[in-house]
């Protein structure tokens, strides 16, 4: 073989390697990123004087959210709710009166409700067994986000409550149709033209993210694994209220054989206005973690147009919902309140 064609082929190979490696580059820097390893060491190892390796080891499961506390549903409410009384002429067990709540509790798409005053501490409650109500009292839902009442829910509305009354021997006292739906729609046009429900998307400006990756960074900020795949949720200061901020992404990279080869190249962070009180400073907690998460992951704060969203930006929308909080609390329904709550659910 001449120097001239050993040449060519030491070259050949040398490109060929140059090319191998910088493939292999490539994919390294394009591979999801993974949740940092952490060295499992027992309680009371002592290190010898040459240690031997260990494994690295990362538990990569996810911290599920503690099982919320069943919170007492609010009760019937003026202010959201069309209630019919219904007297009845002497007390009626609780037993009874769970025998003749209908099937189902609601009129269309508004919750329907039953109360009973408890004869011996009364207060109004939904009827239980073992105690003895002295009246009744049946409510539908004015509106919520599905829109407002109309005549057809209201009509099923009564009738719902005139079997309910029948079969306790009692009498109902239905407020005016036309009244009660004219309220309905003055309700549905003040809280559509104040229901909030921010959302900032996290794109990933190189390197996508492994599910393990996310929720290492997402629990630095308080998150935590919720019932569905691909949803984090930060958990409000009550029990069994809803979460202060859910985070999410893609559920079937959450549901993967192997996370760990999983890519995520956005994420949804989302604050849910009426929901949460005022008092725990959810958006303040929103940006600050939605600057965190960004500079964690590497990743670029963006509007639903994929537009880059400046960090004053962030403190505009601030303002703004104070001036929603106030609107909302001179209405008495402050957000977070069991009626704010009901109304924009």
């Amino acid at each position: 073989m001449s120097g001239f064609t050993l040449g060519l082929a030491i070259l050949g190979a040398l490109v060929l390697a140059a090319v191998i490696g910088w493939n292999a580059w490539t994919t390294r820097r394009l591979a999801p990123r993974q949740a940092a390893l952490v060295e499992r060491v027992e309680p009371g190892d002592i290190a010898p004087a040459a240690p031997e390796p260990r494994e690295p080891a990362f538990d990569d499961s996810e911290a599920v959210a503690p099982l919320p506390v069943p919170e007492r549903k609010p009760g019937l409410d003026a202010l959201i709710d069309a209630i019919a009384p219904i007297a009845v002429d002497s007390p009626v067990a609780g037993e009874a009166a769970l025998a003749a709540m209908p099937a189902t509790r609601r009129a269309g798409s508004k919750p329907f409700a039953v109360e009973g005053l408890n004869e011996t501490t009364q207060q109004w409650e939904v009827p239980q067994a073992g105690w003895r109500y002295t009246a009744f009292q049946a409510g539908v839902q004015l509106a919520n986000r599905t829109g407002a009442l109309n005549e057809i829910e209201f009509s099923e509305f009564v009738v719902k409550a005139q079997a309910f009354a029948d079969a306790v021997n009692g009498a109902p006292e239905f407020p005016e149709m036309r009244h009660e739906v004219a309220r309905a729609r003055e309700l549905d046009q003040f809280a559509s033209g104040h229901d909030a429900q921010l959302g900032f998307t996290l794109r990933a400006r190189q390197a996508a993210w492994s599910p393990g990756f996310l929720h290492q960074h997402a629990a630095r900020f308080g998150f935590v694994a919720g019932a569905i795949p691909g949803r984090l949720v930060l958990p409000g200061a009550q029990a069994g209220h809803p979460p202060m901020l859910v985070l999410t992404f893609d559920s079937q990279a959450a549901m993967a054989e192997d996370p760990a080869q999983s890519a995520i190249r956005e994420v949804t962070l989302s604050l849910d206005v009426p929901q949460v009180p005022r008092s725990e400073q959810p958006f303040a907690r929103m940006r600050d973690a939605a600057l965190g998460l960004a500079a964690g992951l590497d990743g670029a704060i963006t509007d639903d147009n994929g537009r880059d969203i400046p960090p004053e930006a962030l403190d505009g929308v601030g303002a703004d919902l104070e001036m929603l909080y106030d609107t909302l609390e001179s209405r008495d329904l402050a957000a977070g309140s069991p009626q704010a709550r009901r109304l924009f659910g």
